[in-house]
């Protein structure tokens, strides 16, 4: 899959796995000294290092402390929403296939909305008791600010800092386009009243979907006033704010949701107001998880690539832990799925 990353002079970690043939998960085992790297592998980064140029920079710790053999994926959710929503497992097995390769083991910290649990987190991160974190599910109104941890740290998805700079490491897919072909083909398929569930604006998901939403009528010369209600990206929501919807603009005839979770729960209201999909209300979610092919109809959707940003997100982490410069910015590409639902 391709990606769209921010430009840099230096080559990267990744570059040198490209060059020599093997993983960026194998490329840093071999930057890190760490065992069950064969002869061969071993020989290939080095003759890619040294053919690159590769640098390697001082990491955020001292050279002089010791590896934990451990890596801290921070969820910041409740933990219910961990085990319901379907997007932190698959973002799990992308981080676990990678740290299986390197023999480190994983560690999970949940962080919930009370402001209170976020300290117990953040003592185990600056305890010495992992090498590196990763975090997914950050929330504008009750951010973590782990730049003081001294560990290296990488984020799923662009954080929300308003009035801030970009100053963070991160993976995230493209949430605007993938949501501006998605209403585009909505409108281009003659629908007139397009309108779309959105997810929380105090996360960047929720806000670049509701933009790339937005980017797509306005070209096509269409006010969103009324058209836009709000969910939290899980099936109930989806399933309120349809209802919301149908009362406020009972000439809806397309919706974009902003998550597949929320598609669902809005097939369930347009079922239940007896509106046929695709042909009363045009449909199309997000994520592309395997419910989007169980549906009735079968769901339309933007597939974003979570286990590979998951495995993206290590790769960019052991780099980090292995001296490479940090504070990348990486943005994999989506997918418009075509199915019957739209």
């Amino acid at each position: 899959m391709s990606t769209a990353e921010s430009s840099e002079l230096r080559p990267t970690l990744a570059d040198v796995a490209r060059v020599a043939g093997v993983s960026t998960a194998t490329a840093s085992r071999v930057l890190n000294g760490f065992p069950r790297v064969s002869p061969e592998r071993r020989k290939q980064v080095e003759s890619a290092m040294l053919a690159l140029g590769y640098a390697r920079q001082r990491a955020a710790r001292t050279t002089t402390t010791r590896h934990t053999g451990s890596i801290a994926l921070v969820v910041c959710e409740e933990v219910l929403r961990l085990f319901t929503d379907p997007y932190f497992p698959r973002i799990a097995a992308g981080v676990g296939r990678e740290l299986a390769e390197v023999g480190l083991q994983l560690v999970l910290l949940t962080v919930p909305s009370t402001e209170n649990y976020q300290a117990p987190v953040l003592r185990h991160l600056e305890g010495g008791h992992v090498d590196g974190a990763l975090v997914v599910g950050m929330h504008g109104r009750r951010p973590l600010d782990l730049d003081w941890l001294g560990i290296p740290v990488v984020f799923g998805g662009r954080p929300v800092r308003e009035g801030e700079p970009d100053r963070s490491s991160y993976v995230d897919v493209d949430n605007r386009g993938g949501a501006r072909q998605a209403t585009q083909r909505l409108i281009d398929g003659g629908r007139r009243t397009v309108a779309t569930i959105a997810g929380p604006q105090d996360m960047t998901a929720g806000v670049d979907r509701l933009h790339g939403y937005r980017q797509a009528v306005l070209r096509a010369g269409r006010p969103d006033h009324g058209l836009v209600v709000f969910g939290d990206f899980g099936q109930a929501s989806g399933e309120h704010a349809m209802a919301r919807l149908l009362d406020r603009h009972p000439d809806v005839d397309a919706v974009f949701a902003a998550s597949d979770l929320m598609a669902v729960g809005a097939l369930r209201a347009l079922r239940r107001a007896g509106r046929e999909v695709p042909d009363d209300v045009a449909l199309i979610g997000f994520d592309d998880l395997p419910i989007s092919r169980r549906t009735d109809p079968p769901l339309t959707t933007v597939r974003q690539p979570v286990e590979e940003m998951g495995a993206r997100m290590t790769g960019e982490l052991l780099a980090m832990i292995g001296g490479a410069a940090p504070r990348r910015h990486v943005v994999l590409d989506t997918r418009l799925v075509l199915r019957k639902s739209a």
